[in-house]
């Protein structure tokens, strides 16, 4: 206003002014959204398929951190060991009906289903490791393949593959295994498509799960097994029952875990956490190969030092005839079942340009190590 302007009109003026600005700050006030109330966090309740004192657990508890802490609550997945629910075998299953929501396992245990479900995880996947196994799966096709397989047997399931193992052994056994002959009749344990491999080989095989083994061993129900790494048969107790292990072998080289969602609840997540999900699960592959690398080689050196454990290489005789078994179990396979050979072909025409790829490029370790360590823990040869 200005010094013109009258003192009633002035008056006026100041009483409309200050009432539109009431009136402008009730509008605002209403405007202001509500503070959200917290919402119940979403429950996921897991189980994984190997006792509580196996690392392997401890990667399952791992991812479910993972994906709780990047959540910030809103999903809670709680992780039980192997028979809290179900049996381990039943894993897939009891997630598929939902009576559980989710697991972490191996696909190796679910063989008796298809065949080619244990392609993923047993044999020499034409000399791939357990990481390049993941890259074809990713990127090579295996992921809509294995899309296809679960269909086909009408798993209700989402599965994600991760953590790349490393080579595993031969097993552990009274003696050193020098020969194919030393197999013939031995009562054997193992899984998934090298069932089928010591089977042809001679053993007598049975499947077990991994906290059954170390008690079959103990009262003579078996002669011979193979579990995973040093951590875990030094944590199931393999060194309690036999002092001999025979390192390298081809009949799960390229083994990888496999957490699995009910698919009609995976699918109700909003994309937000679905999209956390899948990051999680490659954080927690990553972070497993780490802590793998340091807590297997302790556990390697550990079984020598302190529980006077042998370790032999395989002889390169029994890994050729294995390779040359593996080609005759995979022929009669596949001979009735499209959907084996067709994963198979898959893997193979990955393998021969990464295989390549691979070897090629990169340097001969044993090289380096002898240079630097001159040979001091090199496993025997039998």
């Amino acid at each position: 206003m200005n010094s013109d302007t009258p003192p009633k009109q002035a008056a006026a003026s100041r009483r409309k002014f200050l009432g539109r600005a009431a009136a402008g700050t009730a509008g605002a006030a209403l405007a202001v959204p509500m503070i959200a109330t917290a919402q119940t966090p979403t429950q996921f309740r897991f189980q994984s398929t190997w006792p509580s004192k196996d690392i392997f657990h401890e990667y399952a508890l791992d991812f479910a951190k993972k994906v709780n802490d990047m959540t910030g609550g809103e999903l809670k997945i709680e992780v039980l060991p192997a028979g809290a629910v179900v049996p381990a075998f039943g894993l897939l299953d009891a997630v598929s009906k939902g009576t559980l929501d989710g697991g972490h396992g191996v696909m190796g245990y679910n063989y008796g289903k298809q065949a080619a479900i244990a392609l993923w995880t047993s044999g020499p996947a034409f000399g791939m490791d357990a990481n390049m196994v993941l890259a074809w799966h990713k990127y090579g096709g295996g992921k809509e393949l294995l899309v296809k397989l679960y269909n086909s047997i009408g798993a209700n399931v989402v599965s994600y593959l991760t953590g790349p193992m490393p080579t595993q052994p031969l097993g552990w056994f009274k003696k050193p295994i020098t020969k194919q002959e030393d197999l013939k009749g031995m009562k054997f344990r193992t899984n998934g498509l090298a069932i089928d491999l010591f089977t042809a080989m001679g053993a007598a095989v049975n499947a077990l799960p991994g906290g059954e083994i170390v008690p079959a061993m103990d009262r003579g129900l078996l002669d011979g097994a193979e579990f995973n790494n040093a951590s875990s048969d030094r944590l199931l107790g393999f060194p309690d029952v036999s002092k001999v292990c025979m390192l390298q072998s081809f009949h799960q080289s390229s083994e990888q875990f496999e957490i699995t969602f009910n698919k009609t609840k995976f699918n109700a997540l909003p994309p937000k956490m679905k999209a956390i999900i899948d990051n999680a699960v490659e954080a927690a592959s990553a972070d497993m190969s780490w802590k793998a690398i340091n807590r297997y080689s302790q556990d390697y050196q550990e079984l020598q030092s302190k529980h006077g454990v042998k370790f032999y290489k395989t002889p390169d005789v029994l890994l050729q005839q294995q390779l040359a078994v593996w080609d005759t179990v995979v022929a009669k396979k596949g001979a009735d079942n499209p959907l084996f050979r067709e994963v198979e072909k898959s893997q193979r025409d990955f393998a021969e340009r990464a295989m390549k790829w691979d070897m090629d490029t990169n340097n001969p370790r044993r090289m380096a190590y002898n240079h630097y360590f001159a040979r001091k823990t090199a496993p025997k040869k039998a």
